[in-house]
């Protein structure tokens, strides 16, 4: 059939006559062009070369998981939000086509024996049992809450959203083989999240009506539009801007820049770092400008123990610059909004700390009414209470109840233990130390800052929650590497000597023999 339709076209544009051969053409060229002028027309120039960049990064991610890793930390840091211009029914987002396109190449390559190198089985690593566990508590916990809520379509599909952001731990582990394409990742990672740093400075410097209308722009892709776009301190336009970027959210997008920041901040410390120092420095101050103006305490903070963590384990140099960074920002006449806010916060005295406080109570009383697993996700008995607390571990209690809570710490303490069991093997291992410390750190300050926020665990955020277990992944990936890397030069070693040995007693070494 293909092979008729290639000849049918060569005999028109070669072997027929050259004014029919001519008229062809024009007449396919005019076609085209009418074709791709609709498409124009219709999506506007911008969201045209968006659709064929996102048409051909499709049918790169349907040859290799890896480019599907790579897509879907772009859309994580720099789409987050982006849907459909249509329904199917319900609409779907972009982040929903990649992780099935993602899943569905995995489970594909498996199928037909190229999911795995030769002689490799599926890849669990020591938190694997724990996850899965947690994955069915989830399950269970979402399936006993039906008894008191009936889930929306809403519900339902980001809970599916969850489960699969959730197994994203297991795709990085599996697919994720080779120090180079752990490189490739988190050399992706750090540039989108630079990127998506810059979109936010650019936004919250830029006239306010010009933000508000590119913002707009993107409500054809499902985000808001109109003057609500923007975000202020209380939500009130008398106060302070907060950049939010493409996340929607100042305290989302602070959660993103948690990870990426202390991230950016190993490499620039690293003995080989993945880019240039100068641009990993310019990396890092966008980064870090950008989560000031988010105005997001729970995400300086958790920023701040992040680095604390990665001075204190190998980059001492750091602590000299934290000390600088603390004095200006105390002494700054511009930065004395900005710690008024922290003092406000710190002495309960702002409507956001105090709403909080009324959530914290809320969901204590909720949890103690179910304490075993919780209501699950989609709502609860009581009409006097309601799920959602500014505190990730209160939240993952009320809908999961504590035997849930309790399973998510056990894979957390089962991570850093397996941290700790890996550092001697890693440290030392040039590129593989700075990834390894980048990731876990940035762990550290992520679960800090989950202290005073959500969105690693909350539906309405599926791209946090997946970009919190792909850092577990690639965690785990690098210290897999470094402990069979180290293993192997410890077995070569031990050859090594043992052949040396064999010609001792003839008083030569097996070079000179």
């Amino acid at each position: 059939m293909l092979a008729a339709s290639r000849l049918a076209w060569q005999r028109i544009f070669v072997e027929s006559d050259r004014r029919f051969a001519l008229a062809a053409a024009m007449a396919l060229a005019i076609a085209v062009g009418l074709v791709a002028g609709a498409y124009v027309a219709l999506l506007s120039p911008i969201l045209a070369i968006a659709g064929v960049v996102a048409m051909a990064g499709g049918l790169l991610m349907l040859r290799d998981t890896q480019w599907g890793l790579v897509g879907l930390i772009g859309l994580i840091c720099l789409l987050p939000f982006g849907a459909l211009p249509f329904k199917i029914g319900f609409t779907p987002t972009f982040l929903d086509l990649v992780l099935v396109a993602l899943y569905f190449v995995w489970v594909v390559r498996i199928a037909t024996g190229q999911g795995h190198a030769a002689g490799r089985r599926f890849v669990g690593t020591p938190l694997g049992l724990p996850i899965v566990v947690f994955l069915l508590l989830a399950c269970a916990s979402f399936v006993a809450g039906l008894a008191h809520a009936s889930p929306t379509s809403y519900i339902l599909r980001h809970f599916v959203e969850l489960l699969l952001s959730i197994s994203l731990f297991f795709v990085i582990v599996n697919n994720v083989q080779t120090r180079a394409q752990l490189r490739l990742l988190v050399g992706v990672l750090l540039l989108a999240g630079a990127a998506a740093a810059f979109l936010g400075i650019v936004f919250y410097f830029l006239p306010r009506d010009w933000s508000i209308q590119l913002l707009s722009a993107l409500g054809r892709v499902g985000y808001p539009t109109g003057s609500g776009v923007l975000r202020y301190v209380e939500d009130d336009p008398g106060l302070a801007l907060r950049a939010i970027s493409t996340s929607t959210d100042p305290n989302v997008l602070g959660g993103l820049l948690i990870l990426i920041s202390t991230l950016t901040t190993a490499q620039l410390f690293a003995r080989k770092p993945l880019f240039r120092r100068p641009i990993l420095a310019a990396m890092l101050l966008v980064d870090v400008l950008c989560l000031y103006l988010t105005y997001s305490r729970g995400s300086m903070a958790g920023f701040a123990v992040g680095l604390a963590a990665l001075a204190l384990v190998r980059y001492r140099r750091l602590i000299p610059g934290m000390v600088v960074a603390a004095a200006l920002l105390l002494l700054l006449p511009q930065a004395q909004d900005y710690v008024q806010h922290f003092v406000e916060g710190l002495q309960f005295q702002d409507l956001a700390t105090l709403m909080r406080l009324g959530e914290y109570k809320d969901a204590l009383a909720l949890i103690g009414r179910h304490p075993w697993i919780g209501v699950g996700f989609a709502g609860t008995p009581e009409i006097s209470l309601y799920i959602g607390v500014s505190n990730v571990y209160l939240l993952i209690a009320e809908e999961m109840g504590l035997v849930g809570l309790s399973v998510f710490v056990l894979v957390i303490g089962l991570f850093f233990r397996q941290v700790w069991l890996a550092w001697p093997q890693v440290r030392g291992q040039q590129g593989l130390e700075a990834i390894l410390l980048g990731l876990s750190t940035a762990l550290i300050g992520i679960l800090a800052g989950g202290m005073l926020d959500h969105y690693f665990f909350n539906l309405d955020f599926p791209h946090s929650i997946s970009i919190f277990w792909i850092y577990l992944g690639l965690a785990m990936v690098a210290i897999r590497l470094g402990t069979s890397d180290a293993a192997e030069d410890a077995g070569t070693e031990a050859q090594s000597a043992a052949s040396a040995a064999l010609w001792l007693p003839f008083g030569l070494s097996r070079q000179s023999g």
